[in-house]
């Protein structure tokens, strides 16, 4: 390496180590977290299993969110923290600007990445804005959604998921269902609507009814309409940070406290209604009276 490239890798490391505490800092500042997710937090979480190679691909680079055994090495963006060797970074800085740099090894899990093999090259190419790199990927197989924004909270929930998953067989039987939620805890309280919906149904028909076939049914009839109602309404447009499946939970709540208070049942597009005016955004009176001043001079 000339010393010409040599101080352009040291610059261009230095100014990575930097953005790095920058980034570091303001995640304490904003509680969030920074770190890569460790992939085997993830895959005993989600129980992956089933792997399978799927070739070499170019991969976006702001996808790849975890590492398999190094996720305290790099910030979430790649960018090296104390323990990355700097010799090591400005050596694959320099073979990418002369040859370009093989490719890196990833599995891949929903629509996320994690690496095997390849840190540096990965911190070397979003530090030179890339967009893709060349990897070659293992994918896990697992019915629960793993976004690029997934955060360490996020995984709670995902494996509350998996296991609400296990028990009603929705995955299988209603396949296009995402019920996905922002609060941990969420899970069991359905499965309370479909013990008590399998009850129910087993009245009717005067025989037992299997929980897992209860659950398809009780998605077909109960979650479904209630969601149909929620999209009706547009009532996300207010609640952006929220999900259908959490409206659903606060609305199927409402209904049934307003037909405890009135004494008969309450139909749920009139508690649906209620929800929405409840949890609206208010204008601060405060600001709103100030800019009105200002606006009329």
């Amino acid at each position: 390496m000339n010393p010409r490239q040599m101080a352009a890798s040291r610059k261009e490391f230095e100014s990575a180590r930097n953005r790095a505490a920058i980034e570091d800092i303001l995640g304490q500042l904003r509680g969030a977290p920074t770190d890569l997710l460790p992939f085997e937090d993830v895959r005993q979480k989600l129980r992956l299993s089933s792997r399978s190679y799927r070739g070499m691909q170019e991969v976006p680079l702001e996808q790849i969110i975890g590492s398999v055994g190094r996720y305290r090495e790099f910030t979430r963006n790649f960018l090296p923290r104390s323990p990355v060797k700097r010799e090591r970074w400005m050596r694959i800085d320099q073979l990418a600007t002369e040859t370009g740099m093989p490719p890196v090894e990833l599995y891949k899990v929903g629509d996320s990445f994690f690496v095997l093999d390849g840190h540096h090259r990965i911190s070397v190419a979003r530090q030179a804005k890339s967009h893709t790199i060349e990897a070659h990927v293992r994918e896990y197989q697992t019915s629960v959604p793993l976004e690029p924004d997934t955060t360490p909270d996020d995984l709670l929930i995902k494996a509350e998921y998996r296991e609400f998953l296990d028990r009603t067989g929705l995955d299988k039987s209603r396949p296009e269902q995402r019920i996905t939620f922002t609060l941990p805890g969420s899970y069991q309280e359905l499965e309370c609507q479909i013990a008590l919906y399998r009850d129910a149904l087993s009245q009717i028909d005067g025989e037992p009814f299997g929980y897992q076939k209860a659950a398809a049914y009780w998605y077909d009839m109960i979650y479904t309409s209630v969601v149909q109602i929620i999209q009706q309404r547009d009532m996300l447009k207010d609640l952006p940070h929220r999900t259908e499946a959490d409206l659903f939970v606060w609305v199927v709540n409402h209904q049934k406290e307003l037909s405890e208070a009135s004494g008969s049942t309450v139909p749920m597009a009139a508690a649906s209604d209620h929800v929405s005016t409840r949890h609206k955004p208010r204008r601060p009176r405060r600001l709103f009276e100030a800019l009105k001043k200002r606006l009329s001079g």
